[in-house]
C-alpha cells in the first residue's frame, strides 16, 4: 500500500515539474530587447549586391520644458527619435543577417509600416525583394510600397520637423489617399495579375528651410512610379495620377475646380464619392473599353455671379466638370496606352473576367493589343449641395445671377 502511494506521488511531482514551465512566459522576449524597425529602405548598389537600411526606433523618455525633451519631431529640436542602420549583400536575408550582427538587440519587423525602393533597384526588377516580403514571416505585407528619387537610404535618414520619422510622415501622406496606395500584398498581386504591370507612389524630398540643417526636412508624395513586369518603365505626376486613380476606381479625395463660360470667376467643388466600373467589349477582334465614372460633390466654394441654387445653371457647371475629370482620365490613359505601353489600369483583367475564352486565346498578345484599346469615358457628375450658402455669401443678392 506504502509502495503504491509512493510510486503515485512521484508520478504527480513529475507531471507538475513538466508543466510548471508552461505556467509562465519562458520564453518572453523583453521590448527592451527589441530594435522596432519602423521603416526599411532597399537600394541597389551593383549588380550582384543590394544595400538594405532600416530606420529603427530609439525610445525616450518625454521631456518637459528643457531642452532635451522629445515630444516633437525627430528634427523639431530634440533628440532625434530614430537611427539609420545599413549593410549589403547579395540579397535583403543576407543583408539583413549582416545587419543583426551590429545590433545588440534583435530586428523586429512587425512595426515596420513603410517600404521604399531606390530608383535605380526600381529600375532594374523588384521581383525577387518582394519574394522575401511576401515568404518571410515577419515583414507585414499590409505595409506601403513606395518608390524614391535617388537613393531609399536618404529617405531613411531624413528627420522631419513634425513627425517622429519619415516613417510616419510617409504613412500619413498615404493615409490621406490623394495618390495612389499599394501595398506589398497589393504588389505581388499585381505582378501576378494578367497584365503583369504595377502602380506605386512616387517619393521625393522637400527642399529644407534655409534655417535648417539638409536632413531636417520632410518626404512627400508626388505623382505615381509605373511597373512593367517588375521593371519602372515611367512614372506619372500628380494631374496625371488623379486620372489614373479615376479610371482604378481608387479616387477617396478630389477637389476640382472649373472656370463656368457663363461668368467670370472660379467655382470648386469637393467629392464626396466617386464609383467607376471598367465595361469591356469585343467586336469582330475589336476590343473597346468603356470607363463609366458617376460622382456626387458637394459646392464648396463660388467666386462668380452664378446662383448655386438654380437647376439650369447647376446642370451647366456640372457638364463641365464632367469635361474636367475627362480630360484628367485621357491624360491618363494617353500617357498608359501610348507613352508607357502599360496596362496600370486594370484593363486586362476586365477582359479576362468576361471574355475568357477570347482573353485565354489573345493574352500573350496583350502588350501589341493594349495600346489599340479604343476607350470611351463617360463620366456623370452631380452637385448634391451647395454649402452654407445658398446665394453668394460675400455678394450683394442684386448681383447674383438667378437665370
Amino acid at each position: 500500500m506504502n509502495a503504491f502511494f509512493t510510486r503515485k506521488s512521484i508520478i504527480v511531482v513529475a507531471l507538475g515539474m513538466s508543466l510548471a514551465p508552461l505556467a509562465g512566459c519562458w520564453d518572453r522576449t523583453e521590448v527592451n530587447d527589441l530594435a522596432l524597425v519602423m521603416a526599411t529602405g532597399i537600394d541597389k548598389k551593383d549588380d550582384k549586391t543590394i544595400e538594405l537600411s532600416v530606420q529603427i526606433f530609439v525610445p525616450r523618455a518625454s521631456g518637459g520644458g528643457g531642452g532635451g525633451g522629445v515630444m516633437g519631431g525627430g528634427g523639431g529640436g530634440g533628440m532625434a527619435q530614430t537611427l539609420v542602420r545599413s549593410e549589403e549583400g547579395s540579397t535583403i536575408a543576407d543583408a539583413m543577417s549582416k545587419l543583426q550582427e551590429k545590433l545588440p538587440r534583435k530586428i523586429f519587423w512587425g512595426h515596420g509600416e513603410v517600404f521604399v525602393i531606390g530608383e535605380k533597384m526600381a529600375r532594374e526588377g523588384i521581383r525577387e525583394h518582394v519574394d522575401f516580403l511576401l515568404r518571410d514571416p515577419e515583414p507585414r505585407i499590409r505595409a506601403d510600397m513606395l518608390v524614391s528619387k535617388g537613393e531609399a537610404k536618404e529617405v531613411m535618414e531624413l528627420l522631419p520637423p513634425l513627425e517622429r520619422s519619415s516613417a510616419e510622415s510617409l504613412r500619413e501622406m498615404v493615409k490621406t489617399r490623394i495618390g495612389i496606395k499599394t501595398t506589398a500584398n497589393d504588389l505581388a498581386q499585381m505582378l501576378a495579375g494578367e497584365s503583369g504591370a504595377a502602380a506605386l507612389p512616387w517619393v521625393e524630398i522637400l527642399p529644407p528651410e534655409s534655417e535648417k540643417k539638409g536632413k531636417q526636412t520632410d518626404p512627400y508624395i508626388t505623382g505615381t512610379a509605373v511597373f512593367k513586369k517588375d521593371k519602372m518603365v515611367g512614372r506619372m505626376d500628380d494631374k496625371v495620377t488623379r486620372g489614373l486613380l479615376w479610371v482604378r476606381n481608387e479616387i477617396k479625395s478630389a477637389t476640382v475646380t472649373i472656370e463656368p463660360q457663363e461668368a467670370e470667376g472660379y467655382v470648386s467643388v469637393r467629392m464626396r464619392n466617386s464609383t467607376t466600373e471598367l465595361i469591356p467589349g469585343m467586336n469582330d477582334e475589336k476590343w473597346t473599353m468603356t470607363v463609366r465614372i458617376d460622382s456626387k460633390y458637394d459646392l464648396v466654394q463660388n467666386t462668380t455671379n452664378l446662383s448655386s441654387v438654380n437647376p439650369k445653371l447647376m446642370k451647366e457647371i456640372q457638364n463641365e466638370l464632367n469635361e474636367s475629370v475627362e480630360n484628367n482620365v485621357r491624360l491618363a490613359l494617353d500617357r498608359g496606352q501610348q507613352e508607357l505601353k502599360t496596362d496600370i489600369f486594370g484593363f486586362a483583367d476586365a477582359f479576362h473576367r468576361k471574355y475568357p475564352k477570347s482573353w485565354n486565346k489573345s493574352k500573350e498578345r496583350w502588350d501589341e493589343i493594349f495600346p489599340k484599346v479604343e476607350v470611351n469615358v463617360e463620366v456623370n457628375s452631380k452637385i448634391l449641395r451647395p454649402g452654407m450658402s445658398t446665394e453668394g455669401a460675400v455678394r450683394p443678392k442684386n448681383k447674383v445671377k438667378k437665370k
